[in-house]
């Protein structure tokens, strides 16, 4: 059984990305996959890296902090991950940044002095599935601000823990999407949870 986490990074309940979250679970729960379902904001994750945290991990639970060490050892056993989020600023909102810089630790998700002098991922997840809105068209992304959010994830920090297979769907504009639009979006999300399995 296929061993999926799923993040969900949006503050508001009963927004489009909650609607996103809660429409993957299920499907891949429907699909027979064991999933870890995390909605960040509503488990209070604290973003903040603490000067302790800095330092290379010996281990999951190398941390008084529970909730932290819970979420390092869950990503040691994921299969394939995903995360919902908005495009804020070109980043994603603070408490998946934080889950990232606490989280994906090095000694958790990736060692650095290997021989050939590059960071080795550790994590076993082959792939990643990112979910992103936004209100900005896809040409005015592009032209103008280079797409921040696909080399933050696909460049910066997936590979960097060992995952090659990084696919991003953006759906936009959000504002002024009808729901018919949204339903379309809901379906897509779906398809593209169920292609993590083949």
């Amino acid at each position: 059984m296929p061993r999926i986490g799923v993040y969900l990074a949006h503050p508001r309940p009963g927004s489009f990305n909650h609607a996103v979250f809660h429409t993957v679970v299920q499907h891949l729960r429907h699909l027979g996959c064991e999933v870890l379902a995390h909605d960040l904001c509503a488990e209070e994750f604290a973003p903040g890296l603490t000067a302790d945290e800095t330092e290379t991990v010996r281990s999951a639970t190398d941390t008084h902090d529970a909730q932290l060490a819970l979420h390092r050892a869950e990503v040691a056993t994921l299969d394939a991950m995903v995360f919902v989020h908005p495009n804020w600023w070109g980043m994603p909102p603070a408490v998946l940044t934080g889950w990232v810089q606490r989280v994906l630790a090095p000694g958790v998700a990736y060692k650095l002095g290997t021989a050939e002098g590059e960071p080795e991922g550790l994590l076993r997840a082959g792939r990643a599935l990112v979910l992103n809105t936004s209100d900005t068209p896809a040409d005015r992304e592009e032209a103008e601000f280079g797409d921040p959010l696909q080399s933050i994830w696909a460049s910066c920090v997936l590979p960097y823990v060992g995952i090659a297979d990084v696919h991003r769907v953006v759906f936009r504009t959000l504002a002024d999407s009808s729901d018919e639009t949204r339903a379309s979006w809901l379906h897509e999300a779906r398809c593209h949870a169920a292609a993590l399995l083949t």
